[in-house]
């Protein structure tokens, strides 16, 4: 099975372009199929052979060791595409992942912070620092776009555009939206940016490089000790970079926000998703429009969006109590 789980794997990085998480995360689920059904000592673990009473059997496993109702939603999710795939392949005869359902879901609200505790996170960086210069504009820009940790740091100089206030973000499945710039987000991004260089001018390695190494060599044997200057594209300069002068991770973005969220002394649940929720919950509880707020979180469906749409039920109260000739 392991063969045939890398022919779909190639085929989603190649003809269907995924990204490189989701092609991860199939590859873990499938994996971890193919191995407990090894382990249960299935007498060939041929993707032709698994059945949907093998499968049931897995789900129920995933069940007793505790697993969320959504994680084993998502693995059914990569079963089903795999043996769609199966099929049109003539690896498998039928897909034995549809006949089972997802386990029935808990919905929960999604955590986020109110304008107060916003205000206090976004105040918290220090400003006469480049560090915490960079720090306000990543907090800023995730606030002001809805942006995902994953979108942050994977932003380039050359994806910001000033004059329009907008900033081009690659999103999930590398499918590219346009998000805006709020005054403050770009005021936050144009200073660090003027300090930028200033975060890793300081971590330098004292050592000879290897380019001052080979003009030493290049001098001795007399060969041309310097190669032509190759310009880089702005597009590809990370936005936002470590103190070694490379792009941040997203657990660095997740480490700096935990300092903030202990300084500020907010809910110990809040993360840089967080950021993600008070956008979209704030945006809806001040009037904007459902399918706007899906455009611009990069939802595929209006479901995804509607999520958010129970936390502003107090709003709805008031607007009827308000409003109704006979709510009073």
């Amino acid at each position: 099975m392991h063969a045939e789980i890398g022919q779909f794997l190639r085929y989603l990085n190649v003809e269907k372009n995924a990204s490189e998480l989701t092609i991860k995360s199939y590859r873990e689920d499938l994996i971890d199929l193919a191995d407990f059904l090894s382990d249960e000592g299935t007498k060939t673990v041929a993707a032709s052979s698994v059945t949907p009473s093998d499968l049931r059997t897995y789900v129920a496993a995933l069940h007793d060791a505790g697993y969320a109702k959504s994680s084993i939603s998502r693995k059914l999710a990569s079963l089903r595409s795999f043996y769609r795939f199966a099929q049109r392949q003539s690896i498998a005869d039928s897909n034995p992942a549809k006949p089972l359902r997802n386990p029935r879901g808990t919905r929960k609200l999604p955590h986020f912070l109110t304008n107060d505790e916003i205000d206090a996170l976004l105040k918290a960086p220090a400003l006469n620092d480049p560090s915490g210069m960079r720090d306000k504009a990543i907090l800023e820009t995730m606030y002001s776009a809805g942006l995902r940790v994953s979108e942050v740091v994977a932003l380039n100089d050359g994806d910001i555009e000033f004059a329009d206030g907008e900033i081009r973000i690659r999103g999930k499945g590398r499918k590219e939206r346009l998000g805006s710039l709020g005054k403050y987000a770009t005021a936050a991004l144009k200073n660090y940016l003027q300090v930028r260089s200033q975060i890793s001018s300081t971590a330098r390695p004292s050592k000879l490089s290897t380019e001052s190494v080979g003009k030493s060599v290049g001098k001795l044997i007399g060969k041309p000790t310097s190669k032509p200057t190759i310009k880089e594209n702005p597009r590809d300069v990370a936005t936002f970079v470590n103190k070694f002068g490379t792009r941040l991770t997203t657990r660095s973005v997740g480490r700096m926000l935990e300092k903030y969220i202990l300084q500020c002394g907010l809910d110990g649940r809040t993360s840089p998703h967080t950021l993600r929720h008070s956008f979209a919950t704030h945006l809806l509880n001040a009037g904007a429009d459902i399918r706007s707020v899906q455009e611009l979180l990069g939802h595929k469906s209006l479901v995804t969006t509607q999520i958010y749409t129970h936390v502003t039920t107090s709003n709805l109260i008031e607007t009827y109590n308000r409003s109704h000739p006979r709510a009073k």
